[in-house]
């Protein structure tokens, strides 16, 4: 395993503290006029989510997590979970609900993702940035409402449920950011 010191630290770095995988969300090296310099750190743990804020001596030394990112194919969903395959082995496995949080309203046959190893266990996945998902269901809005900005709420063909502008109809195609799950923009056929 290899080591990082503070000095080394960058937003999205995965280190382990007490054992437990951690990502850098956030960090801030600070020299007060008196005692030693410290790092200011805003870490998530990978395996529940949690925010953690810790400060950091300066030279403190972490382990570099050991983490592996496979990409893998979404294939379906059933009883025992959501099935992806290996898109280099052509291996299968199979992750339970639990494991993707929120990021499963967003999964579609065929969607290419990652799938993050930590010690050679399935620990979640990564979305790509941007999906294009088709509106299934969405409010319609008389001709004066799309005259002003605002939102409708739009249920999507993944069963996810998204904010859109008033503009949106049954049928449209969406792209979706996946890091804050918001409307991007309308996919033109």
């Amino acid at each position: 395993m290899s080591m990082v010191a503070t000095n080394q630290f960058r937003k999205g770095l995965k280190i382990e503290i007490e054992g437990i995988p951690y990502e850098i969300v956030d960090f801030q090296h600070v020299s007060p006029g008196k005692g030693r310099a410290f790092t200011r750190t805003r870490v998530r743990n990978m395996l529940n989510q949690n925010m953690l804020e810790r400060t950091i001596t300066s030279g403190d030394k972490f382990e570099q997590a050991n983490m592996e990112e496979m990409e893998m194919q979404f294939l379906y969903r059933d009883a025992e979970g959501f099935h992806f395959m290996n898109q280099v082995t052509y291996d299968q496995m199979c992750l339970q609900e639990t494991l993707l949080g929120t990021d499963k309203d967003f999964l579609q046959e065929n969607l290419i993702i990652k799938v993050m190893n930590y010690n050679d266990r399935p620990i979640g996945i990564e979305l790509p940035t941007f999906v294009a998902l088709k509106v299934i269901e969405t409010d319609s809005v008389s001709k004066n409402d799309t005259v002003t900005a605002g939102t409708k709420p739009a249920k999507l063909e993944t069963g996810a449920m998204i904010q859109v502008p008033y503009h949106i109809k049954e049928g449209d195609v969406i792209k979706v950011d996946t890091r804050d799950k918001s409307y991007s923009e309308k996919v033109n056929k």
